[in-house]
């Protein structure tokens, strides 16, 4: 089983004869590192990503399981840059995994990318050089990158977390873990598969690889069952696209007025103060227009008001229950008690996931009930002393996110200090860009940004603008270094704890709080106030010479 991205047969030095001293080195060339790449490369900075995959995409080049789609629709998923979208048709307003990395293909194509890109390569780890202001990179590999500014854009998902069951070793069909799965496939025909975890990625696992077993079976291994909304897919064409596409740069800019980047945001209005006649109508227009409107675009007490959350559940069980035959099944996928409150882990996006889990062949096992005690060769044994006989083994067991993809490198900054060291009792940052002791360093799509709760290309975008912008400020003023002031980060994360304790996110186990991850600090990993509040923030100390940064100071 694959664990890890392994260290690549990389050159001794960048290929393409560029030097490996450069303004600025990214790493990750996904939807961040592509969209800082052109950016910057416009502000005439001398740019490399290095990137562990062969090819652009980020996340979308390991994401190649069986039913992998965007969660976010079109034509709100993509940059705004004209040059792209204006050349660009999507098939789906939810694409899949192969439309995504066809879309990369159509990025590198209009904007010649790879050019200024390392593939196959990965970082082991960056330090801040005091004498020579400079950050120096190595990668597995032995190639060493000096550059003024260092900018790691792994995204939120890049590192992988796994159970932690004796005898993994000893399993004699495939097991794979989602974000590694074979480009090539994985037969599933007649055979006996087991997805485990029931996340976003193992809600598409089952509704695909259901579909795809025959005469086999597929048993969900599931600790929490997820509170899935209707996708309400839809085909699109050219022309419906050329019809709409005049109204595109307006979209993508209401993006940032909307909370989550999406092109909507919860009503002004409180549950209550609908009668319930009206409630269940407004839960139902939210239901059958699909996407996550019945997540974050209804009441906007829905994640604060605990009887307010609870109404929302019991609409959303009320439908579930409906669709499911068996009422075991009935009881471990949409309990009449809510396992968390709505909301505050990611609604998954269904199709046909109830319909296929409706199938006498597809099994559910509840594993908060019945955990996994051990893999043995022919499948897992679990605590009731039953071995459930498997073949193959899809792993949809999410990531060590927000944080995980940074710590995965030795990143040491101005004191000598690593950033696991600094975080080791809690996140800091300011704005979610920079951290203190860390110069010259900025983050996009990750701690303490929108990240998680934002459509990603909305949140990367005004990140990256603003990163842009300030390491054009500092050029033009002759100032060698910037760093997050520490005082104005004590108190940007304490506003983050404030917000978050008004709320009801702290009280699911979800990985937007860290607490998916066995010994990780339990914390609010995201900005949880909205894009548009968060925008205000960025513009504020823009406004005020980036205000909440020292500039110079080293």
């Amino acid at each position: 089983m694959r664990t890890e991205i392994a260290p690549a047969a990389e050159a001794a030095a960048p290929s393409n004869g560029i030097t490996s001293e450069f303004d600025i080195v990214i790493v990750g060339a996904g939807f961040s590192g592509c969209y800082l790449l052109h950016r910057l490369r416009e502000r005439g900075f001398r740019v490399c990503v290095i990137e562990a995959a062969a090819g652009l995409g980020g996340v979308w080049q390991w994401n190649c399981y069986p039913g992998a789609r965007v969660d976010t629709h079109a034509p709100l998923y993509q940059y705004s840059i004209p040059e792209v979208w204006k050349t660009w048709n999507w098939s789906q307003r939810y694409p899949a995994s192969s439309e995504l990395l066809a879309y990369f293909e159509h990025v590198d194509k209009v904007l010649r990318l790879s050019k200024d890109v390392v593939f196959n390569t990965t970082v082991r780890q960056a330090e801040f050089d005091k004498s020579t202001k400079k950050w120096i990179i190595s990668t597995h590999g032995g190639s060493k990158y000096t550059a003024s500014f260092f900018i790691p854009a792994m995204g939120f998902a890049a590192k992988r977390s796994f159970p932690n069951w004796p005898g993994v070793e000893n399993f004699k069909g495939d097991i794979h873990h989602s974000s590694f799965w074979p480009r090539e496939g994985v037969p599933v025909g007649g055979k006996k598969v087991a997805v485990v975890g029931s996340g976003s990625t193992g809600v598409q696992l089952v509704q695909e690889m259901g579909k795809q077993v025959g005469s086999g079976n597929l048993t969900l291994f599931q600790r929490t069952p997820n509170l899935a909304l209707p996708l309400r897919q839809l085909n699109l064409t050219p022309e419906m696209q050329d019809a709409d596409r005049p109204n595109w740069p307006s979209k993508f800019a209401y993006r940032l007025m909307c909370d989550g980047g999406y092109d909507f945001s919860a009503h002004d209005i409180n549950t209550f103060e609908h009668s319930p006649e009206e409630r269940e109508k407004f839960f139902e227009d939210k239901w059958e227009r699909g996407g996550f409107l019945f997540w974050s675009g209804a009441y906007k007490d829905q994640i604060t008001d605990r009887k307010a959350n609870r109404a929302a559940y019991d609409f959303w069980a009320s439908k579930i229950r409906t669709m499911i035959d068996d009422p075991v099944k009935r009881d471990i996928l949409a309990p009449l008690e809510p396992p968390h409150p709505f909301g505050t882990k990611r609604c998954a996006l269904f199709a046909d996931y109830y319909d296929v889990l409706n199938r006498d062949n597809i099994n559910v096992v509840d594993i908060k009930r019945n955990p996994v005690e051990k893999v043995v060769e022919n499948g897992l044994i679990t605590a009731d002393g039953n071995l459930h006989e498997l073949d193959v083994i899809a792993l949809a067991t999410g990531f060590d996110a927000i944080t995980g993809s940074l710590k995965a490198i030795t990143v040491k900054g101005l004191s000598g200090q690593t950033l696991n060291e600094k975080w080791s009792s809690g996140t800091k940052t300011h704005l979610g860009l920079m951290t203190a002791d860390f110069p010259n360093m900025f983050f996009t799509y990750g701690p303490q940004a929108p990240t998680a709760f934002a459509n990603g290309p909305a949140c990367i975008e005004m990140q990256a603008d603003w990163i842009a912008d300030v390491l054009t400020y500092l050029r033009e003023a002759g100032i060698a270094t910037i760093s997050a002031n520490p005082t104005d980060e004590e108190k940007y994360t304490q506003l983050i704890h404030d917000i978050t304790s008004q709320t009801l996110w702290a009280e699911a186990d979800s990985y937007y709080m860290g607490a998916n991850v066995q010994g990780k600090v339990r914390e609010m990993l995201n900005w949880p106030g909205g894009v548009p509040a968060y925008l205000r923030l960025l513009t504020e100390s823009a406004n005020n010479k980036y205000s909440g940064f020292d500039l110079g100071a080293i």
